[in-house]
């Protein structure tokens, strides 16, 4: 088995040991196409990009061969990459202000077609993080709904660094209950198994699974 799958395999006897569902995103950003292949030949449906250009050149066909390939948008998505990245992206994970919410449902409605869409909430109160505000998340995901009819499944978060994260990830799951929603997108290669333990239901993991990006 090819090094890339056993560390995928392994992450995965984790997370049944935890008595989790979780899906594992795996993050193939800046990856070519021959660190990719072996996961989905083994039969690994998701995966993560930050960057709508290279999603596009690199995942097109492959979506076309295997199209039950999903495919998940994590990182800052502008509104000028809307058009571009519907057609192509299954999620986003980083869903954080109206003007991106407007610009979806208007691609939806040409397109005929409703993405899948976590809100992004700065969990931390960091100045450099994006990410909706905890006190305006309730308005914003009413918002969301009512105004533009976008079909938001969870919440996503990026903890502070320098901190343990699992008061920020039980934050996540307090504010996920409270908004009745099923999923939340949290965890990565460094934090996954405490986000485990807070209802995360996709981690994203990159490193881990790929080795260290050059």
């Amino acid at each position: 088995m090819h090094d890339i799958v056993d560390r995928l395999v392994s992450i995965k006897k984790e997370i049944q040991s935890n008595n989790s569902k979780a899906e594992i995103v795996a993050i193939s950003k800046t990856f070519p196409l021959n660190k990719i292949l072996p996961l989905i030949n083994f039969g690994h449906l998701n995966f993560g990009e930050n960057k709508v250009q290279e999603a596009v050149s690199k995942w097109t066909d492959i979506k076309k061969d295997f199209n039950n390939i999903k495919l998940h948008f994590v990182g800052k998505l502008q509104t000028n990459k809307v058009k571009y990245a519907l057609p192509l992206f299954d999620y986003i994970h980083s869903l954080d202000t109206i003007k991106l919410a407007e610009k979806i449902a208007n691609e939806q409605q040409k397109k005929n077609f409703k993405i899948k869409i976590f809100i992004q909430v700065n969990i931390g109160k960091e100045t450099q993080k994006n990410g909706v505000e905890i006190e305006n998340l309730e308005q914003f995901y009413s918002e969301c709904k009512k105004n533009f009819d976008l079909n938001i499944i969870g919440l996503m978060c990026l903890p502070p660094n320098e901190k343990s994260p699992n008061e920020y990830f039980s934050q996540m799951q307090i504010l996920k209950n409270k908004l009745n929603l099923n999923d939340l997108s949290m965890g990565m290669t460094n934090d996954y198994i405490e986000a485990l333990n807070y209802e995360a239901t996709f981690i994203r993991i990159g490193s881990k699974i790929f080795g260290e990006r050059g």
